[in-house]
This record gives structure tokens, sequence and C-alpha cells, in this order.
């Protein structure tokens, strides 16, 4: 049966986070889902001109995908965020797509042509590595930037205009951590793509794990490589107790096929992220053998902005997934904004800043001292193989029990 409870697991090294967090909670208010968008909000009045809203993704390229969720849930919070009505604040808000196809020029060239403008809030980047060229433009510019599924944790306090809407990498490595017990003396192996997001899994397998005492190494494959078989023979020379696999795009078919036959699934405990609906036929057999961490699946949270969230998106004739809800929160804390003053950015930035509010994953907060997304995280099995694998509940892990480390805020 699923279990949601609050996992006594603490390293030593979050100890004094985790205080912060609960100092954090206790000094702001709880701002329930469903306020954002009413009459009584900040910025209510007569109507005048549209708030011009950027989404800049990949609609495009190899995280399309991806992108496609996004959207999807945008679409769906900003109904629910604003009660069917497309405003805030009395303000329609108007929403431009802009395709980066996973290429960081074109994303910051998509965003220098929104700026110029006039748009002063822009969301999306599914790429890490276009996230962190995002983050820059608008803290030179004074737009408000919401990153979208984009994991990398470099995103996190890199300036004060910059905010995310979906989870980072160290709070999956968190979720690991969680189920793995005692990590002293054991050896665990990252195996990653050489990219942005592969390497701030690596770094943070080794803040949490190493941080414990475990012996992490990591084995690195181009994200161009289609081969993948080298690097499964790798992994398995390595010998490691427990591997932990950080992959995205379309090789990942080919990777879980190579370190199937070459026999790690068997020889290791092997942990990584639940994947889109798309990849759970992937690991054939070979998915009873992994312990999955979650950001999301549809049916994880069971909230009614979840409910709300999966009836709208299949109304629309889509399929709710992964990254679905990054998309929902970004339009929530869009409507919030707005809502604050849509022609004050700066305005925008403290409404944000420490705002706890009922998300699609339950209770959320933005941290105010660096923007990280607080949220509960998930750990999941697979039943059944092939076309019929369907993810199944083992445990909520609550906000405060996957905190990442407060990050000084760089600009």
């Amino acid at each position: 049966m699923p279990v949601t409870s609050a996992h006594p697991r603490r390293t030593r090294t979050l100890a004094s986070v985790a205080a912060l967090a609960v100092a954090a909670l206790l000094a702001s208010g709880c701002a329930k889902a469903g306020t954002a968008g009413s009459d009584a909000a900040a910025g209510g009045g007569k109507d005048s001109a549209p708030v011009e809203v950027g989404l800049v993704y990949s609609k495009t390229g190899p995280l399309a995908a991806y992108g496609k969720q996004y959207v999807e849930g945008f679409q769906a919070g900003l109904d629910y965020a604003t009660k069917g009505t497309g405003k805030a604040g009395g303000r329609t808000i108007k929403v431009t797509e802009r395709d980066d196809a996973g290429d960081a020029s074109k994303a910051v060239a998509a965003g220098k042509d929104l700026i110029g403008k006039g748009t002063k809030i822009i969301a999306g980047s599914t790429d890490s590595g276009v996230a962190l060229q995002m983050a820059p433009l608008a803290a030179q510019n004074k737009v408000l930037y919401i990153d979208g599924p984009a994991a990398t944790d470099a995103v996190t306090g890199i300036n004060g205009y910059t905010f995310r809407s979906g989870r980072q990498s160290y709070q999956d490595t968190l979720t690991a951590a969680a189920m793995l017990g005692d990590a002293k003396g054991k050896k665990v192996t990252v195996l990653a793509q050489d990219s942005t997001f592969g390497q701030a899994n690596v770094s943070a397998v080794k803040a949490v794990l190493g941080g414990e005492g475990a012996k992490v190494s990591s084995v690195l494959a181009p994200p161009s490589a289609t081969d993948l078989t080298p690097f499964a023979r790798q992994v398995k020379s390595a010998g490691p107790d427990l591997v932990f696999v950080a992959w995205a795009g379309a090789t990942a078919p080919a990777l879980w096929t190579a370190l199937d036959q070459q026999g790690v699934l068997s020889s290791s405990t092997v942990t990584t992220g639940l994947a889109g609906t798309a990849s759970y036929p992937v690991f054939g057999s070979g998915g009873a053998k992994i312990t999955f961490l979650a950001h999301y699946f549809a049916g994880a949270a069971g909230t009614d902005a979840e409910k709300a969230m999966i009836e709208s998106v299949e109304k629309a004739g889509g399929t709710p997934d992964l990254f679905t809800p990054d998309g929902f929160t970004a339009a929530q804390m869009v409507v919030r904004a707005v809502e604050a003053g849509a022609d004050d950015v700066d305005a925008m930035v403290k409404s944000l800043e420490g705002w706890t509010f009922e998300g699609v994953k339950g209770e959320q907060k933005i941290r105010a001292e660096d923007h990280a997304m607080l949220q509960p995280m998930f750990q999941a099995k697979l039943t059944g193989s092939g076309e019929t694998a369907v993810p199944e509940l083992i445990k909520t892990l609550p906000m405060g029990d996957v905190t990442p480390p407060v990050q000084p805020q760089a600009g």
C-alpha cells in the first residue's frame, strides 16, 4: 500500500538546512491554490492591456516530449489558477510560445525578442543548458524568469530574478538516499550523459552519498553515443553496490537494454528516476529489478490540484505525465506574480519569495533565500512489463525530507 510518512533519515550536513526550512515555513503564510485569480487579489480592478507571458521551451528537438507535457500542464494550470477566466488582477494573460529546440542560442534569441517587445515574464526551459543561459538574460534585463523541467542545481540561487517550477537534481538524489539505508563504505557508480544534467547528478550524488561515506565514481557517456554497451561494461566492472542512473532522451531504450544484457540489473542495486509513460516499456522484465525515485506520475499525489490537472489535460486530448506538474506550477506562479503587480517585476519577485501553496504534488514552497522549489517526492516501482507496465506508489516523502541545501544567491 502507498505510505505517506515523514522519513526519519537526516544527514548531518542537512540538519541546519532543515531547521532553516522549518523556520521559514513558520514565518510565512500558507496560501491555498484557488486564491489566485480571485477578485480580492492584489492589483484587481478594471481590465487593461494584456500581460505578455513568453513560453520558451523545447517544442521540437530531443526533449520535445517533455516540452509537450510542460505546455499542456501550463494551459491546465492557467485555467485552474484563474478559475477559467484567463485573467489575473483584472488583466488578461496572453501567452506567446517560442520553440528553442533545445538550443541555448535559439532560446536566448527568442528571449531577447520577447523582452524587446515588452514581455516581463518568461517561463519554460526544458533543457538544463538552456536554463543556464536564460537565467543571466533575465537578470540583465530585470524580467521574471521561471525555469521549467530543467533540473540542474545551478539554477537555484543563480540570481534574484530566476525561479523554478520543477524539482532539481539534488532532490532526486535525496529521494534515492532515503531508500538506501547506511551509505558508509558502499561503492556507488553514477551512470549519466556527459551533459549539464548528467554532471549535476554526479555532483549531487557525491555531495549527498559521498558526504555519508560512500565511495562515488562515475561513468559518463557522450550525449551523441548510440552504442552504450561499453559504458554498461564499465559499470559492471566497477562492482558497485548501487548504480545511480541519470539519463534523458531517445537513447534510453538502448541504455537499459545494454545494462540488462551486461548483467548490471542483476548484480547491483539500481535506482533511477521514473521517466515519462513512454519509457515504461523500455525496462521490460528488468523494470521489476529497479527501485525508482519519482518526481511525478499520474495519480501519485491524489490532491485536488492534481485531479483538476488530469481532468483538464485529458479533456484537451493530452495525457498527464512526468513534467505536466511543472507547467501547472509555472502557471500558478505566473498568476500569483501578475496579481502582485503586472508591470512591476520587483513586486512579482517579492510575491513569490517564501510563497507556500497547494500544488499538484501537495504542499509546495518557494524558498525565499535561493528560490528553490521545495516539494514532495515519491518512491515507486513498476508492476507488469512491456506495454502493461504501470507505476505503483511505494512512499511519499514530504518536502522537508528532500530539502536541498540553501545556495547563496549569486546576484
